[in-house]
């Protein structure tokens, strides 16, 4: 036998081979077209390396603006200096980049983008939460989380992150949906004060429950960029509605400024880190905002607001404040805020 007659014989087999094989290929292929549109994944740093450190629980609450540095030294020595993993479902792995290039001091921050419900029953992305030092959760729109995330591996994840004595943060979008019962914008928009006093138990005031559990943040309702954008009247309507048909004691209100930040130990005691000297917290007590009847503008009184400051030591669950930077009672009449 030649060796052209053998050339040919080699050529024939591979094309065979090549014939049999091409369903399975392109199966494959049209397998990880269809997962690149469920999530984008970026990855900074080396993900095989030792976490430097022990690991221990936390929350840390930005109101969304910029990031104090001493809060993120705080969540990244929370995390042992290890694998930070970062939840978003717009952008691309920017927020990725900044922990790990421009802040340091960490082995790895890997960015999921996810753009769909299919991706929070992906196998890569569970284990990476699993094996998550720290967990991040970035802004964003906080209905995609709702729709993308609610009720799924995803949501049981973070739950079991945090049960697992390691820290979670979120900022913007990822504070909003950490509470007990939360505010998901699910219409497409943004309640505005004005309009959510005007109505609380209406259809624009999106009260989510059931997504997360955390123990820390349980009968708490919290918001974002509050002092900047003048959110204490919408965190009295989610309050009103959130506390509808519920039982059990008041629900507490968490307004975060925008230049604020709380990091919250394992124990619920949680101080401020504030990017700015007037930055803090706000917390608004739900007993008068309980058991309201549905319909019209809101109209109570006697609601306490604390202020929490640099100064100050808030306890979670519980709501006690210690050295508040100030106390105030507020009314609202016909949908108007008008201090007592």
């Amino acid at each position: 036998m030649t060796s052209m007659t053998l050339s040919l014989r080699s050529t024939a087999l591979v094309r065979r081979l090549l014939h049999l094989l091409a369903p399975i290929l392109m199966l494959v292929l049209s397998s990880g077209a269809a997962l690149a549109q469920d999530y984008d994944h970026y990855v900074a740093g080396d993900l095989a390396a030792a976490t430097p450190g022990p690991v221990s629980g936390g929350l840390l609450l930005l109101g969304g603006g910029d990031r104090d540095d001493d809060a993120m030294r705080w969540f990244f020595a929370k995390a042992g200096h290890g694998h930070i993993v970062i939840l978003r479902a717009s952008y691309a792995g920017e927020i990725g980049e900044e922990f790990y290039r421009q802040r340091g001091g960490i082995a790895s921050a890997e960015t999921f983008v996810i753009k769909s419900r299919a991706a929070s029953t992906d196998t890569v992305l569970l284990d990476r939460l699993a094996k998550a030092d720290g967990i991040f959760i970035a802004g964003g729109d906080q209905s995609n989380y709702v729709r993308f995330w609610k009720g799924t591996p995803v949501a049981q994840a973070l739950d079991a992150h945090v049960a697992a004595g390691k820290p979670l943060g979120g900022t913007s979008a990822g504070l909003a949906m950490l509470g007990e019962r939360l505010y998901g914008a699910m219409d497409g928009g943004s309640l505005a004060s004005p309009e959510a006093l005007l109505d609380p138990f209406g259809p624009a005031n999106t009260i989510e429950a059931d997504f997360l559990h955390l123990a820390l943040l349980r009968g708490i309702v919290t918001d974002t960029h509050f002092k900047e954008r003048d959110r204490l009247g919408r965190l009295f309507a989610f309050l009103a509605k959130a506390q509808a048909g519920r039982s059990g004691a008041p629900m507490l209100g968490l307004g975060v400024d925008e230049s604020a930040g709380l990091a919250v130990e394992a124990d619920g005691t949680a101080r401020i880190h504030a990017t700015a000297p007037n930055g803090g917290a706000w917390l608004v007590e739900g007993s008068k905002l309980s058991k309201l009847k549905p319909g019209g503008p809101l109209s109570v009184t006697g609601v306490r607001v604390t202020g929490i400051g640099p100064d100050s030591v808030l306890h979670l669950p519980s709501g006690k404040v210690d050295r508040p930077s100030f106390l105030r009672d507020y009314a609202v009449k016909d949908g108007k805020i008008v201090s007592e």
